[in-house]
């Protein structure tokens, strides 16, 4: 019976089914790895239980992130604000809102306002939200000009890829972190943001950490 395929044919065509069983787990492992969609929702936008407009309070009003964010840049993790942030004003301001009934509520009742989560990291990743701000991250970087959404949307992929991009270039991303909240900050004396990066680089020096274990612990 003749040979279907030559032994070279069969050497080849072993070779190619190799191949691309290969390329298929390192697919997979890369889109694993680089890309969850859990992760890079690009554009999600949740409804929050109460229209909390971002643009109104850091935007037209210039509120610091910080003040309903405390503790973010000294943090692990940045802190979603208690009813009571939003009462210390609202006590007086647009006390009888229909909106703020949920505030309210919850101010009576002690229970927590159900805000929905917009950004988060995967479990398998270690992140400190102090150690980046502290150093002079802008919360542009991560969040996106958050001072011009009426409703909050997840502004970056948060993927792996995303964060070693950072970690290369850090120069990139760093501002004073005295700065790290103006949104319409700008480096001084019109020079490029990759120059004055590498000067707070080597000022602060930061050296990001590119192996596993910097994240993965």
């Amino acid at each position: 019976m003749a040979l279907v395929f030559t032994p070279q044919a069969d050497i080849h065509l072993r070779r190619f089914a190799v191949a691309v069983l290969l390329l298929t787990v390192l697919g997979i492992a890369g889109l694993y790895y680089y890309g969850p969609p859990e992760y890079t929702r690009v554009g999600y936008q949740p409804i929050q239980p109460v229209p909390f407009s971002h643009e109104q309070h850091a935007g037209r009003l210039g509120m610091s992130c910080l003040y309903c964010h405390t503790g973010a840049e000294e943090s692990p993790h940045a802190k979603i604000p208690p009813t009571q942030t939003c009462m210390n004003c609202h006590q007086l301001i647009k006390a009888d809102s229909p909106k703020l009934e949920i505030v309210r509520a919850s101010w009576a009742s002690g229970k927590p306002v159900p805000w929905v989560r917009v950004h988060q990291t995967p479990d398998y990743v270690y992140f400190n939200h102090g150690v980046h701000v502290s150093r002079g991250v802008g919360c542009v970087s991560c969040h996106g000009k958050v001072n011009e959404m009426p409703v909050v949307r997840h502004e970056q992929p948060l993927s792996m890829g995303w964060c070693l991009n950072c970690h290369r270039n850090p120069e990139e991303f760093l501002r004073p972190p005295a700065e790290v909240t103006n949104f319409s900050w700008q480096p001084p004396d019109g020079r490029l943001n990759s120059d004055y990066g590498h000067f707070l680089k080597e000022q602060s020096r930061i050296h990001p950490p590119e192996q596993c274990s910097g994240c993965h612990r």
